[in-house]
């Protein structure tokens, strides 16, 4: 694991963030902050959303970042861990999580942070970075908190 990690300016993130969602599309925002997140967020190799299009499924949303696995069943990796708990997941090592879906080989961490709308699940954010280690607890709070700026500027409907 890394003993440094990059340090990155969420507070100022969010009000850039809050700045582009200048729409209510939820097609527009999720592009805009999944580009905007891997552009901004150093050492990340994928940056994207999965969406519950369908009972315990997640399917591909907008991302960056090399092609994708899809689906993802709530009972598998990371994204499904996320999914079925509705908690946040912050892996250091993903070669030790257990069910780890290899999307990209050169992924070594992964921060992946549910998208609810009252006890309703929308989705997920998934960052992976080729860094082990990559994301500490100030990444956690500050893409929970730009995931927080989507969900209050987006119309996220029911069902996609």
């Amino acid at each position: 694991m890394s003993n440094t990690r990059p340090t990155t300016d969420y507070a100022m993130l969010k009000r850039q963030l809050m700045a582009l969602l200048d729409t209510r599309d939820w097609v527009t925002n999720t592009a805009q902050m999944a580009a905007f997140i891997f552009q901004q967020v150093p050492d990340l190799n994928w940056a994207g959303f999965y969406i519950q299009r369908e009972e315990r499924v997640l399917r591909l949303g907008p991302f960056q970042g090399q092609p994708a696995c899809n689906p993802i069943g709530f009972e598998d990796g990371v994204c499904g861990a996320a999914a079925r708990t509705a908690e946040t997941q912050r892996v250091e090592d993903v070669h030790a999580f257990p069910g780890h879906i290899a999307c990209d080989a050169a992924s070594r961490s992964e921060l992946v942070v549910p998208l609810s709308i009252g006890d309703r699940l929308w989705g997920v954010l998934d960052l992976d970075s080729p860094l082990p280690g990559r994301f500490g607890i100030e990444d956690q709070e500050g893409i929970e908190a730009l995931c927080q700026v989507l969900i209050e500027q987006t119309d996220l409907p029911d069902r996609v």
